[in-house]
């Protein structure tokens, strides 16, 4: 297993529409709210704020009333694919004007937190 060894931001814009996800360590569920309250202050223009986390046995994802199952869940199942534990992923979405479509959102939604994986330095757990 493999977390993040400090905070990492990739900004990726598609039709318009801002997505600026934000991988961070995170190894306490219950501070979580605080948490999420802390990246909204950061994004208060945004339209969506979705995320994803696991730590240890705990996991939990949200589309922020995206399209069902087109934004956290996927994101979530990136974090298991890449076997990171300890860890978030917020992609805050600034919407452009332009509807993506579920498919085209899902794929950008991966697309950003692979980008910031990609991006953030990794350390073994």
């Amino acid at each position: 297993m493999q977390t993040v060894q400090v905070r990492c931001e990739e900004t990726l814009e598609v039709n318009k529409s801002k997505f600026v996800a934000i991988i961070l360590p995170f190894n306490d569920a219950n501070n979580f709210k605080k948490l999420l309250a802390e990246i909204k202050k950061e994004h208060t223009k945004a339209k969506h704020i979705v995320y994803a986390y696991r730590v240890k046995d705990k996991s939990k994802s949200c589309d922020d009333q995206e399209p069902k199952g087109t934004a956290g869940r996927p994101l979530l199942e990136l974090l298991h694919k890449r076997e990171m534990d300890q860890v978030v992923i917020f992609v805050a979405r600034y919407f452009g004007g332009i509807k993506l479509g579920a498919s085209r959102l899902l794929r950008t939604y991966v697309q950003a937190g692979v980008s910031v994986l990609n991006k953030a330095q990794l350390v073994q757990l």
